[in-house]
């Protein structure tokens, strides 16, 4: 598989910090560069870079095999499966392979001197699910991961894929979890089920839920959202200064 670009919208003030977003099935990183410029205009997270990553082109089986840009293979997806049922149908090697691009994505804003403590990693469906089972078995221990109208990959297997020693970098990572009542293609159940799923593992999830909203996102999500992240990527003292 390869990898396009990635959109990048770059930090106004000095760059202390990253957020990564996915977009979800055949969708591309375009897609949500307006939310990074919405908090331009109102000058927030002037110290962040955004990087909207685009998936490959590859064939969705849940959609006859049409090729289309994805993070990893569906064969099934929708409201007559039920969520034990959908872990058993999953891609792994689409999925691990994307997972590997996330961390390379993460350990080049390291490498540019960026904590990873000062990274969050995130996303909405197929995108969020990446993001959820990236950062749990990321060998970096980051400051946030968020996953919006999504669900949980290989959760079977997430000892598998961990770094070695049972350790999990993450376990105490802030984590957003969000979904709507009214999904019709990822149903709420796997929202549910999955931050339930991360908090018996340990896991630091804040859950939101919405009244209305189906497979998309509102202001209230993004909202909610934007406090998740202002408090898990707080001013640094340099830019604290600046505004004085």
């Amino acid at each position: 598989m390869s990898y396009r670009a990635p959109f990048v919208v770059p930090a106004i003030k000095k760059h202390t910090a990253t957020v990564i977003m996915a977009h979800g099935l055949g969708d591309s990183g375009a897609g949500w560069v307006g939310l990074a410029q919405n908090w331009r205009r109102r000058n927030k997270f002037e110290e962040v870079s955004f990087i909207f990553p685009n998936a490959p082109m590859i064939p969705i089986t849940v959609n006859m095999g049409m090729t289309m840009p994805g993070w990893y293979d569906i064969a099934h997806l929708g409201q007559d499966m039920d969520f034990e049922e959908a872990q058993r149908n999953q891609d792994e090697p689409g999925i691990l392979k994307s997972r590997d691009y996330f961390n390379t994505l993460i350990k080049e804003e390291i490498d540019k001197g960026i904590e990873p403590s000062r990274i969050i990693l995130g996303g909405f469906s197929q995108g969020g699910a990446m993001s959820l089972f990236t950062g749990i078995t990321s060998p970096y221990k980051l400051g946030g991961i968020f996953g919006l109208s999504c669900y949980l990959l290989l959760s079977t297997k997430l000892k598998e894929f961990s770094p070695p020693g049972g350790e999990l970098p993450n376990a105490k990572t802030p984590f957003f979890v969000a979904h709507g009542y009214e999904d019709p293609v990822v149903k709420y159940e796997f929202g549910d089920m999955t931050q339930k799923r991360l908090k018996g593992m340990g896991f630091d999830v804040e859950f939101h839920s919405y009244r209305g909203l189906g497979h998309s996102a509102d202001p209230q999500e993004i909202e909610d959202l934007e406090t998740f992240m202002a408090k898990v990527l707080p001013p640094t003292a340099s830019d604290e200064s600046a505004g004085l």
